[in-house]
C-alpha cells in the first residue's frame, strides 16, 4: 500500500518513517523546499533517537521518498496522513490554517475515493469540519473518508512509541476507513496492540484528556515535593509508594521545575479554551497550567536562597531541552528559569548536548554564555542548576565539577543525583522535594 504523509515536522517524519519501516511506501511531502531538500541527502531536521538510522534505511529501500509535489503525491495514494503544525495562536488557541490549506488542496486534487487521516491534534469538533470543509469546496464530489488518528509519540522516545504503542485510536464513522487504517498498522496486531475505534469527536477528546492527565499528574507531584521540603520528606519515597498503587501507577511521579514541550502545555490550554467555548469550564485544567507556570518561579527562588541573592552571581546550568534526548525547547522551563535568573542580573553559563542551537534562538541577546561543554559550564559558577535530565550528566565526574566550581553549590532541578553522595563530596546540595 502507498501512504502519503503530508507534514514533515516531528510528527508527520516519524509518522512517515515509521510506516515505511512497516514495509509500505511513503511519500513525505512539505512545501518546504529547503528541508525536502535536505532530506533527500539524509539531513535530519530534528533529533530523535533512532530515526535517522531507520530513515536511511527505508530510502536506501525504496520505500521512503521525500516531495515537494503535493498534487502527484496526494494522487498516487489512496491513504493521506494529514500531519501538519497546529500551533497555538495569539488568542491561546490552535492556529488551523495548515490543515485548512490542506484540505482546500484535497478538495482539488482528489480524483478517487481515498482515505484521509488526521494526525495533526486538533480542537473538538475539527475533524468533522474538515470534512464538511473538503466537501463544500469540491467541484466534483468525489467520495473520502476522514479519520481522526491521535498520535501519541513522546519526545526522545518516538520511534518506540510508534513501533510499540500502548494503544491505536480510530476515530470514524466509516467501517471501509476503518479497515484501512487498520491495514496499514497491520505489523501492530503482532504484538497485540489494543485497537480502539469510536467516533472522530471521542478520538479528539482522548488526545486532549490524555494529555492534560499526564499534565496533571506532573503537577501534582511537583506540588506534593515543595510541601515535602516544608517538613523535610523525602518525595522519592513518597513517590515511589503511590506508585505502588496499581490504581495511581508510578510514571510521571518525577518532580522538576514543571513540564513543556510541544504538546502539554498547548493542549492543556487548548482544553481549558474548548470549555470555555462549550460552556464547561474545566477548572482543574486551568489550575494545571497556573501552578505549572509558577513552578519555574518557585525554582528560581530556591536559587536565590541557596546562592544568598542573584545579582551578579555566575551560574552554570545543564540541560536546556524541556526534556532529555530531544533538541525541541519549546515552553522548556529550563529557559524560563535562565531568563528569570537574567532578569535578576545573574550571568548564565549553559550546556546542553544538542539543544543549543535551538536555545540560541530564544535566548539570543539575553546575556546568557553557551558552553561547548558540561565542564566549561560548571568552571568559575557560583552555582550549579541541573535543569534537564540527561544521562550525560548523571555520569559527570562530580570530583571534577567541584574543582572547577568557585562555590560548590549545587540546585538540582531533577534530582539525579544522591544527596549524600554530594555532601559527602563536600557540594551545598539542594535537591527537589528532598
Amino acid at each position: 500500500m502507498r501512504v502519503t504523509v503530508i507534514g514533515t515536522g516531528y510528527v508527520g517524519l516519524v509518522v512517515g518513517v515509521g510506516l515505511a519501516d512497516f514495509g509500505l511506501n511513503v511519500t513525505c511531502v512539505d512545501c518546504d523546499q529547503q528541508r525536502i531538500s535536505a532530506l533527500q541527502r539524509g539531513e535530519m531536521p530534528i533529533y530523535e533517537i533512532g530515526l535517522e538510522e531507520i530513515l536511511k534505511r527505508c530510502v536506501k529501500n525504496h520505500r521512503l521518498i521525500f516531495s515537494t509535489d503535493l498534487k502527484t503525491a496526494i494522487q498516487q495514494a489512496p491513504v493521506i496522513i494529514i500531519a501538519v503544525g497546529t500551533p497555538e495562536g495569539a488568542n491561546g488557541k490552535p492556529d488551523l490554517s495548515q490543515i485548512e490549506t490542506v484540505a482546500q488542496s484535497l478538495s482539488s486534487y482528489i480524483q478517487e475515493y481515498k482515505v484521509i487521516v488526521v494526525k495533526s491534534t486538533v480542537p473538538l469538533g475539527t475533524t468533522r469540519r474538515l470534512s464538511n470543509l473538503i466537501k463544500k469546496q469540491q467541484r466534483r464530489k468525489i467520495k473520502f473518508d476522514i479519520v481522526y488518528n491521535p498520535e501519541f509519540l513522546r519526545e526522545g522516545t518516538a520511534i518506540e512509541d510508534f513501533m510499540r504503542p500502548n494503544r491505536v485510536v480510530i476515530g470514524s464513522d466509516s467501517k471501509e476507513a476503518t479497515r484501512v487504517v487498520k491495514e496499514i498498522y497491520r505489523p501492530l496486531y503482532i504484538i497485540e496492540t489494543p485497537f480502539i475505534v469510536t467516533t472522530p469527536e471521542a478520538a479528539e477528546m482522548i488526545k486532549y484528556a490524555s494529555n492534560t492527565f499526564l499534565a496533571t499528574k506532573i503537577t501534582f507531584i511537583n506540588e506534593v515535593a515543595n510541601l515535602c521540603e516544608k517538613i523535610g520528606a523525602d518525595v522519592h519515597h513518597v513517590a515511589y509508594a503511590l506508585g505502588l498503587d496499581k490504581r495511581i501507577g508510578s510514571m510521571f511521579l518525577h518532580p522538576g521545575p514543571g513540564f513543556g514541550g510541544s504538546c502539554f502545555p498547548k493542549d492543556v490550554r487548548a482544553l481549558v479554551e474548548a470549555g470555555k467555548e462549550l460552556n464547561s469550564p474545566q477548572r482543574l485544567a486551568e489550575i494545571v497550567l497556573q501552578i505549572n507556570q509558577a513552578q519555574s518561579e518557585i525554582v528560581v527562588a530556591k536559587i536565590d536562597r541557596a546562592l544568598q541573592g542573584l545579582g551578579q552571581k555566575r551560574i552554570g546550568v545543564l540541560g536546556l531541552s524541556f526534556k532529555p534526548n530531544t533538541d525541541d525547547v519549546r515552553e522548556s522551563p529550563s529557559l524560563a528559569i535562565c531568563k528569570k535568573l537574567v532578569e535578576n542580573h545573574a550571568i548564565i553559563q549553559a550546556y546542553d548536548p544538542v539543544a543549543v542551537p535551538n536555545s540560541r534562538k530564544v535566548l539570543s541577546g539575553e546575556g546568557v554564555i553557551f558552553c561547548e561543554n558540561a565542564y566549561d559550564a560548571v568552571t568559575k559558577v557560583d552555582g550549579l542548576v541541573i535543569a534537564t535530565e540527561w544521562n550525560e550528566f548523571r555520569n559527570i565526574d562530580l570530583i571534577k565539577v567541584k574543582s572547577l566550581m568557585k562555590n560548590p553549590v549545587v540546585i538540582d532541578t531533577r534530582n539525579i543525583f544522591e544527596p549524600q553522595k554530594m555532601k559527602k563530596i563536600g557540594f551545598q546540595y539542594f535537591g527537589q522535594g528532598r
